[in-house]
């Protein structure tokens, strides 16, 4: 039985990864040199099937099975992805020693060695957890990779084998080596999942739409470009944002962090002090965003918010949803929405925030990062979809 779920699991993620190679080719073609593509479709197979498999429960229990036989077993997967990493780029000319090698090194290898010291699958989720989750992503703040691993190298930027190394190395870390349950990183169609992403993004559109023409900040420009031309911008628009922004931060944002929040409060029997904590916390920092940046109505992060955390505070004291469930899901969605401090728009950030709701809420319902990063993917490519413009 097992053996069949893990073979189906690789079929599955076969498929997809097929599928992908379809479209990375023909976006591809004409946009680089023969002996490029030929050189980056082995590297592109290998480390998408990987991400197409890795999230599954049968290839999980493996995992944890083959890690279990030998101590230093845990440090072979992140090692195959280094040693796969530097014979691409090595193969394409790129120095490996150019910028800043350590800290890849520590982004890879660091949270596993601790897990694998000090960890127990068993263990509740505590500071250790949140800690490691911060450090792991803390250096990507402050170093870029000078390498180019782009897929192909010189071509169309399809995808950069730096960036899936990172998302596998988050899955392998906390789903496989912590052991955090419904990480929900499967590629899996669901239509049920499917109607709720759907759902939710064109009710997150429909109040963005309506608010922001209220306030200026939405203006419909239409398209230029014949439709066919529309179609493929869209198209390609889509699986670039899919792959490059919406997987990554919906895997850490909600797969990991909105996850082990949710866990850790139920495991305090109590929501209200991590609400409370998470509120007082974030208000500050929402009037922070607001009354730094130029811009009008300074107060909007800070009320949106209020409504937020108004809005977990009634769910939970409803007691229909799971205890911390719609506690985490406002923390996590506000600190998504004041980390795009960098956008420089108010109004923005306020609806980023409320958009961290909707991808939370999301993931809620199918417990499945990629309905969530579907749902982000829309929300992003919405003003092409519906011919917009922001103004920023």
């Amino acid at each position: 039985m097992k053996e069949n779920k893990l073979y189906n699991s690789l079929l599955k993620g076969g498929l997809a990864t097929v599928v992908l190679t379809v479209l990375f080719l023909y976006y591809t073609a004409g946009r680089c040199s023969s002996q490029e593509l030929l050189l980056a479709v082995p590297f592109f197979l290998i480390f998408y099937f990987v991400q197409f498999v890795l999230g599954w429960e049968s290839v999980i229990q493996a995992f944890v099975a083959w890690n279990g036989r030998r101590r230093w077993n845990v440090l072979i997967f992140p090692t195959v992805l280094l040693a796969l990493y530097f014979i691409y780029l090595e193969l394409n000319g790129q120095n490996i020693l150019e910028g800043n090698p350590a800290l890849l090194l520590y982004t890879i290898y660091f949270p596993v060695l601790v897990y694998g010291l000090v960890n127990d699958q068993n263990r509740k989720i505590g500071w250790i957890d949140f800690s490691l989750f911060v450090l792991a992503l803390f250096p990507f703040n402050f170093f870029s990779l000078k390498q180019n691993s782009d897929l192909p190298i010189n071509g169309s930027g399809f995808d950069a084998i730096s960036h899936v190394m990172i998302i596998l190395s988050g899955v392998y870390v906390f789903a496989i080596v912590r052991g955090l349950k419904e990480v929900g990183f499967v590629p899996e169609i669901r239509w049920k999942s499917l109607r709720t992403a759907l759902l939710v993004w064109l009710s997150f559109y429909a109040f963005v739409f309506v608010f922001g023409r209220s306030v200026n900040f939405i203006t419909v420009i239409g398209y230029s470009d014949p439709v066919g031309v529309v179609i493929k911008t869209i198209l390609f628009t889509m699986i670039g944002t899919f792959l490059h922004t919406a997987l990554f931060e919906e895997l850490f944002f909600r797969g990991i962090l909105q996850n082990m929040l949710t866990r850790r409060i139920g495991q305090g029997k109590s929501w209200l002090v991590f609400w409370m904590v998470g509120f007082v916390l974030l208000l500050i920092g929402a009037f922070a965003v607001g009354y730094t940046l130029e811009g009008k109505m300074k107060w909007f992060p800070a009320f949106v918010t209020v409504v937020l955390f108004t809005s977990a505070y009634f769910l939970e004291k409803s007691e229909k949803f799971g205890l911390g469930v719609y506690t985490s899901l406002a923390i996590t969605g506000v600190t998504f929405g004041l980390v795009h401090y960098h956008a420089k728009s108010i109004i923005y950030i306020g609806l980023a925030c409320v958009a961290g709701w909707a991808y939370g809420y999301t993931y809620i319902k199918t417990k499945n990062v990629f309905y969530s990063a579907l749902v982000h993917t829309l929300v992003n490519t919405g003003t092409l979809i519906f011919g917009l413009k922001m103004m920023r």
